[in-house]
């Protein structure tokens, strides 16, 4: 399915119709995940309605770092093998990463003031997460910098696929390092611990941000397939009129 989708006509193709399927699929999970997760789910025994932020916290740090991952790993094919969808995936993929990693960074601020007292502390989980969006800010900054396209694609791409080493350390901070973070309730060896009147929208929430994320970076990487058919066209017709 990628190798098919690879071809930018292909993928022009497909998105003309995934486009508008993952945007009503997102409209809908996010409404029903909302409902689920403001009226549907009770009130934790500990932290009272303070929980609720987990909805939006959890849905987007797993977005943050699975976005990170993608932008990385179309780095990497572009790097090596020069394809530029890839590049133009990757380009597309970073500032909807980074908006879920600002979005991960002030609910996850909101979430520790009531639940440890305080908006911010260097705890290695916390640390790393606000790495991870600097990496994201950094690639954008960095593609954005030099007027030499070619040039900022590969330099960015580099540092995309430098930054693949900090997602191990988000996803195990709180096992290296003493954290005040809790560690993982979902994605356990032996099950999940959260109970399934948390679970359930949680999960709907987090899907619903995934079709969301998909919508946007297939919107973005159509618009800019499009804007380039475009200028290739235009340099043609000017070329052949200064032949003629």
């Amino acid at each position: 399915m990628i190798s098919y989708l690879a071809n930018p006509r292909r993928f022009d193709i497909f998105a003309r119709y995934a486009i508008p399927v993952a945007g009503g699929l997102a409209a809908v999970l996010i409404a029903v995940g909302l409902y689920l997760s403001l009226i549907g789910s009770p009130p934790d025994y500990q932290q009272g309605d303070t929980i609720r932020i987990m909805y939006i916290h959890v849905p987007a740090a797993w977005l943050a770092l699975a976005l990170y991952f993608a932008m990385g790993i179309a780095s990497a094919v572009f790097f090596v093998w020069r394809h530029n969808l890839a590049d133009v995936a990757a380009a597309s993929i970073a500032p909807v990463g980074m908006v879920f990693a600002g979005l991960c960074l002030i609910t996850g601020s909101l979430w520790g003031k009531p639940t440890w007292g305080t908006w911010w502390i260097w705890d290695a989980r916390l640390t790393s997460m606000l790495i991870q969006f600097l990496l994201f800010l950094g690639y954008m900054a960095l593609r954005g910098a030099l007027e030499d396209e070619k040039l900022a694609a590969r330099l960015a791409a580099i540092l995309a696929m430098a930054g693949l080493l900090n997602l191990p350390i988000v996803k195990f901070s709180v096992d290296w390092w003493a954290s005040l973070h809790q560690g993982a309730t979902v994605f356990r060896a032996d099950g999940p611990s959260i109970d399934p009147s948390q679970l359930t929208p949680l999960l709907v929430m987090a899907t619903g941000f995934t079709a969301l994320a998909a919508w946007i970076v297939m919107y973005r990487m159509r618009s800019v397939i499009m804007d380039r058919r475009a200028r290739a066209l235009r340099q043609a017709r000017e070329a052949r009129g200064g032949a003629a």
